[in-house]
Order: structure tokens, then sequence, then C-alpha cells
């Protein structure tokens, strides 16, 4: 079943290579027989996401995305490996979410002009009030 990232754009499960690994970490006799964590790498480049979606995952400065273009995420936080699975696969679907998304352009803005007045006014008495702290002459 290909993992859902939008309503138009999916992703193969053949294109997400999964492989089960020793977890880290306390969990006693069992952690170091059961292959529990979850390790994902997902190639960028030879996916077959659209162009939109490779450019901005390629353009992120993540540790998670290796200089050839490859995502790596490691899956640990559940006791299960299919638990672990799912979180991998989400946390992927996630990030691809992310960076899929267009920030809106910010529109400088300029005070206005009471909020100037304001703002000098309240320094004039700050600054009057400082001076009375100072000593007193008799």
């Amino acid at each position: 079943m290909p993992l859902i990232i939008s309503q138009r754009v999916s992703i193969p499960d053949q294109e997400i290579e999964l492989s089960g690994i020793r977890a880290q970490g306390a969990g006693g006799q069992n952690v170091n027989k059961v292959s529990s964590a979850i390790h994902l790498r997902f190639d960028i480049r030879n996916s077959s996401l659209p162009d939109f979606y490779k450019e901005r995952l390629l353009r992120l400065r993540d540790s998670r995305i290796s200089t050839e273009g490859v995502i790596t995420l490691k899956a640990q936080r559940y006791r299960t490996q299919e638990r672990n699975r799912e979180d991998a696969l989400e946390r992927l679907a996630e990030l691809i979410r992310k960076a899929g998304q267009v920030q809106k352009k910010r529109v400088a803005t300029r005070p206005t002009r009471g909020s100037k007045e304001r703002r000098l006014d309240e320094k004039k008495r700050r600054s009057q009030h400082k001076k009375l702290r100072g000593k007193v002459d008799y």
C-alpha cells in the first residue's frame, strides 16, 4: 500500500527501504535479541515524487538528508517493530508535507503615527522617572 502524502501525491512501497535493527537503550535481555527498531531509507532523486517536492526536499538543511539526497530515519520509540514501522513512515510523510508547504511572503508594515507618539511619550516618562533617582541636593 503506497504512502499517501496528499490527495495527488503518494509514494509506492518499493521506493521506501525499511530494515529492522536492534533498538538502543534499556530493555533488558530482550533488547539484544529482537530487532524492534526500524531503519528507513528513501532516495529523493530516484523517487516518483513530483519535481517540486524533490527540489524542496533537497534544499532543506536537515541532518536526516544526506548529500546524495537520501533521507535516513531511525524509529525506535515503540516496543514493537510494527509500531516503529508506522512511526517511521508517518515521520517521512510529515517531512515531505512540510517541504511542500509554501511559506506566505511577509509584507513589511510601518508603525502608525499614533504608535510612534506613544512610544516616544513612554520614553520621555521613563527618562523622567530615571532622572528622579539621582542624589538629592539640600
